[in-house]
């Protein structure tokens, strides 16, 4: 079955783009970043915790670059730490700011670091390193450092988690589904052979004397009964019973009528037969010449 075969060698399809997505990229430029829009969020973060610890008067110092991909901007009173990372996570995607990024919150008089962070931290987990202790006390600068050559850093780490839920999920439906065929009832193979006839129940298809005959529900449904008990006389009643018992009326003159349709569709077949015995039911006969 070619859907088989193609999750069969999906993980293999897979491995390229999993490995693209895994893989450093060392030699990548750098991206750009802009220092407006840097500038821009990191006042809107300075604002959003200076207003979040009851201060909406104290000026806000100027931004700082402090290096080619370093910004940092002073904060001279307590803060909430834990309203950090989402405040500047917001304000970097108001301004369109996209590369990873890790931040430091360091002392001003002596340089110490307090505090900090990787951006992935935030994002996968919801929380950072230190969240929910006391809020650092006296002036600190909060820096920004953005990470060189990984600003799709965030995506891949997604990216790279669908992939693997996607390959173990059909890996393993596809374990599953053979496991699920070999573990089926050997009283119920895939064909049902006769005489020099084939009997495919599940597709409701009859291979007879080379002759490829598709079949309806009910057809398959006797026929079924027949090659299970070649060469025995079956019941008209039991017939009805066993084909016809789901439709809840049984009506006897439906077996007259399906068997004369399995005739004529056994008919390339010479080994076998579907013969009636007056009175009392049929039996399909196989080792004709």
């Amino acid at each position: 079955m070619l859907f088989v075969r193609f999750i069969k060698y999906l993980p293999l399809l897979l491995f390229i783009p999993l490995a693209w997505l895994l893989s450093p990229a060392p030699n990548s430029p750098p991206e750009a970043v802009s220092p407006e829009k840097v500038n821009l969020a990191l006042r809107r973060t300075a604002h959003g915790l200076l207003r979040a610890a009851g201060d909406s008067t104290s000026r806000i110092p100027a931004v700082e670059q402090a290096g080619a991909r370093l910004w940092r901007v002073r904060i001279d009173r307590p803060f909430l730490y834990e309203e950090l990372p989402p405040l500047l996570q917001a304000s970097l995607d108001l301004h369109g700011v996209r590369q990873s990024y890790e931040v430091t919150v360091r002392r001003c008089a002596d340089a110490t670091i307090d505090l900090g962070y990787h951006q992935l931290d935030f994002l996968q987990n919801n929380s950072v390193p230190c969240q929910g202790r006391a809020a650092p006390e006296g002036c600190h600068y909060i820096e920004i450092a953005f990470v060189e050559g990984s600003g799709n850093a965030p995506f891949k780490a997604v990216a790279a988690g669908f992939l693997f839920l996607l390959t173990g999920g059909l890996t393993g439906g596809f374990w599953w589904y053979r496991r699920r065929k070999k573990a089926a009832p050997a009283g119920e193979p895939d064909w049902l052979i006769f005489g020099c006839s084939r009997l495919d129940v599940a597709g409701q298809l009859l291979l007879c004397g080379g002759v490829r005959r598709e079949l309806t529900f009910r057809e398959t449904k006797l026929l079924r009964l027949f090659a299970t008990h070649p060469d025995r006389l079956l019941e008209r009643e039991y017939i009805l019973r066993e084909v016809w018992a789901d439709e809840g009326v049984l009506v006897g003159r439906s077996v007259d009528v399906f068997v004369s349709r399995l005739r004529k569709k056994l008919a390339a077949d010479p080994s076998v037969g579907i013969v009636a015995v007056h009175g009392v039911g049929y039996r399909l006969e196989t080792g004709l010449t």
